[in-house]
């Protein structure tokens, strides 16, 4: 942990490369045209959601098109790299799942960047919790009901995910090691939610968002959440930690640039975005997805992906997770 912590000391002190004079005058006038703000995911996923929320602050509050551009492929590997590649002159950005691509960091052994050391952490935008669903037709009601039917049930509950490695995967591992349960991971290329719904999987971590109307209705029971305090979205279910202390699975997004990109310019979007995270409207339409606005400096931002990064990638190597 201290290692990656002094990564980002050291990027940060070397991303120094024009006179001061230079920084400054370039700070003030940027932006001077277009952004680009990269999305790793198809559009209409959250972060591609919030990635427009913040592109259209952005936009209001420096009087310059931030335009949002997805580019989905590889648990957000090939939009990171595009952001990774490009010129550090603040003009291309980077809206990162911070736990997708902190999970990418040891889950793929072969990627072109270190995500550490290739980018600048700009902005925190927020976390969202993850809710665990199951099919109605689990007996259990509870979080400890299920947990001491999947002990007595060893590998026949089946836990769906949409892929290998993504985090609806890696937060179940860390379920299955924490409760000390065998569940049966079944990874989906499409839609896991008509086998859910049809029973044929029973369980799974997934963004509350996407199953709060299936929730209301009955469709499928939310046994808690998956960060370590309650959601208002479902202010009834407990957290996971409740009952399995310690456990804490959010999602967490935010800007970054890449390496090298001057600190005048990382200091303005960090300002202009802490500002939009304070705006009402900012705060009600994120709660909408299920997120909660997280400000903070970029040194601490850089701190969370370094957490982050070391949190995810002990959970992939103990679960022996792997690309295969």
């Amino acid at each position: 942990m201290r290692l990656l912590r002094r990564q980002f000391l050291q990027l940060a002190a070397g991303a120094v490369a024009l006179p001061p004079l230079a920084r400054v005058a370039w700070a003030q006038t940027y932006p001077a045209r277009p952004v680009r703000m990269i999305v790793g995911f198809p559009a209409g996923n959250a972060s591609d959601i919030i990635a427009r929320l913040v592109a259209q602050s952005l936009s209001e509050r420096l009087g310059q098109q931030f335009i949002v551009e997805n580019r989905p492929g590889a648990g957000g590997s090939i939009g990171t790299e595009v952001v990774v590649r490009a010129a550090p002159d603040g003009y291309t950005l980077l809206m990162s799942v911070v736990t997708s691509n902190a999970i990418n960091a040891t889950y793929y052994t072969d990627l072109n960047y270190d995500f550490i050391r290739d980018i600048a952490p700009v902005a925190s935008i927020g976390g969202g919790s993850y809710v665990m669903v199951v099919n109605p037709s689990i007996a259990a009601k509870t979080l400890p009901e299920f947990i001491a039917y999947a002990k007595a049930n060893p590998g026949r509950l089946n836990m769906a995910s949409t892929g290998n490695g993504t985090p609806t995967h890696v937060f179940g591992e860390l379920f299955k090691m924490m409760a000390g349960v065998d569940l049966l991971h079944v990874p989906y290329r499409g839609s896991f939610l008509p086998d859910l719904l049809g029973g044929q999987v029973q369980v799974v971590f997934g963004p509350i968002a996407q199953f709060v109307e299936l929730i209301q209705s009955g469709k499928l029971r939310a046994l808690a959440v998956t960060a370590a305090t309650g959601q208002a979205t479902l202010p009834n279910i407990p957290t996971v930690a409740e009952f399995v202390p310690g456990y804490d699975a959010s999602v967490r997004y935010g800007i970054v640039a890449p390496g090298k990109t001057p600190g005048e310019i990382v200091d303005k979007l960090n300002k202009e975005i802490n500002a939009a995270l304070a705006d009402p409207r900012m705060k009600a339409r994120l709660a909408d997805i299920g997120a909660v606005p997280m400000p903070m400096t970029s040194a601490e931002f850089g701190n969370v992906i370094a957490t982050e990064t070391e949190k995810w990638g002990k959970v992939i190597r103990t679960a022996h997770i792997n690309a295969g």
